[in-house]
């Protein structure tokens, strides 16, 4: 399988002949992902039609120092070509030579001379990124990254490189640049055995994750197409994310700057008796809202444990890392149609008559009298 990794041109230089000598950062260790279709086409592994498969590379496939020799006298092209390179049509499509070859920190760094003027022009124009396309032998199975990312599928060896392509966009991102370096650390020998070494016949090649059968021109192009479709598609949706981020962070901004203040605002005032009021009436809902729920309140408990105390009963371990706001908002939830028992005065029954109210005022008037005549009986 071919595969084809990007990096960017950065800081170039020339030399006396006009040519432009720069160094980049070629490949790296790590996580790349692709979707399924693209490193399983034919579901051989049950994985086409999964949208992301992660592929591995670590470092002894990364600084293999076959594989990166493999590199040296390889083409640097305009674009990828729809074939792949060699002897019977390297001067179509090569504008320049990768000179040598390098680890740099945890990535794999190449010597480069584009040699072109048109090239160089357009380079000079903008179009520095790069994208390597190599073949590569894949392994599928279960895998586990230093970061502990799992990975379904690795690289387990970089069988032949290819050429570098120059393109508008790459996959590796811009860790991958270009640094002022001397130029050339390769010896002539490296370079001539890597010019003198017979090729494998290439039948497929893969760009930019793409698998592209070079034998069908047809099925080739129909391939690079959709390549360069899906690419602008995912460089415009990346934009409008990123205009979103910095929207989103403004707004967090402006509202944490609005919460501090009513903190402020809050700890500086006194509360009203209207105040009060409300707040024993919202306490008293969110008690009558528990109690309705089956959850037994003590005075020991405010709000906060009251709402904590319903969420736990009624969803368990769930709830057990929600913060203060979740446990309101699943509260709101789960006791929205909550029968509360009615707190306020409540009905006492019928009025109950103890006797005739002119009877009693009578019999009264008539004990006054007595004692004022003191015919008032004493009682037994």
């Amino acid at each position: 399988m071919l595969f084809a990794d990007q990096l960017v041109l950065d800081a170039p230089r020339r030399t006396a002949e006009g040519y432009l000598a720069v160094r980049a950062k070629a490949a790296r260790t790590g996580v790349y992902q692709y979707t399924g279709r693209e490193v399983d086409p034919d579901n051989t592994h049950g994985l086409r039609d999964q949208a992301i498969v992660n592929v591995l590379r670590d470092e002894g496939t990364v600084f293999d120092k076959r594989a990166a020799r493999s590199f040296i006298g390889k083409p640097i092209t305009t674009g990828h070509p729809a074939e792949p390179v060699n002897s019977k049509n390297w001067k179509q499509h090569a504008d320049g030579v990768i000179m040598g070859a390098l680890r740099d920190g945890e990535h794999l760094a190449f010597d480069l001379l584009l040699m072109d003027e048109a090239a160089i022009a357009d380079t000079a124009a903008g179009t520095v990124e790069l994208s390597n396309g190599y073949g590569a032998r894949i392994e599928f199975g279960d895998f586990k990254a230093p970061d502990g990312t799992i990975c379904q599928a690795r690289q387990a060896e970089i069988t032949d490189g290819n050429h570098v392509a120059r393109v508008k966009f790459g996959r590796a991102g811009s860790t991958c640049r270009i640094g002022d370096a001397a130029v050339c650390d390769a010896l002539p020998s490296n370079i001539l055995d890597s010019l003198t070494k017979t090729e494998k016949p290439v039948k497929t090649i893969m760009i930019d994750g793409l698998t592209v059968d070079v034998s069908n021109a047809d099925t080739a192009m129909a391939t690079i197409t959709t390549l360069i479709a899906a690419r602008d598609a995912a460089t415009g949706k990346v934009t409008g994310l990123e205009a979103k981020s910095v929207a989103d962070a403004a707004t967090i901004v402006a509202k944490d700057a609005e919460i501090a203040k009513l903190t402020a605002d809050v700890a500086a005032a006194k509360p009203t008796l209207q105040q009060l009021r409300d707040a024993g009436k919202q306490f008293a809902v969110i008690e009558g809202k528990a109690k309705a729920m089956g959850v037994t309140v003590t005075d020991a408990m405010d709000e906060a444990a009251i709402m904590k105390a319903v969420v736990d009963k009624a969803m368990g371990a769930t709830a057990k890392d929600y913060t203060a706001d979740h446990v309101a908002i699943a509260f709101e939830a789960l006791t929205k149609d909550a029968k509360v028992a009615d707190a306020a005065v409540q009905p006492l029954g019928s009025p109950v008559v103890i006797g005739d109210s002119r009877q009693m005022r009578d019999a009264a008037r008539q004990d006054y009298i007595a004692s004022l005549t003191g015919q008032k009986k004493e009682a037994a």
